[in-house]
């Protein structure tokens, strides 16, 4: 059993073709496309693991599928990150 005292180290492989990125684009054009609200859809997908909260529309539902939702959010959280200047603050 994990010692729960110490923190654990969460590290994902790095994507350096911008395929999540380019995934999340595809992905937010498709469901806006269709009428949906993009973030709640991502959002649904991401917590429920359901990928019914995708379009099938221009292929979405499978190109989310090729991503781990883990990494969906660590590419989201990045950009937020850098988008606030957080980043150059330590």
């Amino acid at each position: 059993m994990a010692d729960i005292n110490n923190t654990q180290f969460f590290r994902v492989q790095n994507d350096d073709d911008g395929g999540v990125k380019q995934i999340l684009k595809e992905v937010f054009e498709a469901l806006s496309e269709k009428g949906y609200n993009p973030v709640n859809q991502i959002v649904g997908y991401i917590m429920s693991g359901d990928p019914t909260y995708i379009t099938s529309h221009k292929n979405a539902r499978s190109i989310i599928m090729k991503a781990e939702r883990d990494e969906l959010v660590e590419e989201m959280l990045t950009e937020y990150i850098i988008s606030n200047g957080w980043d150059e603050e330590q």
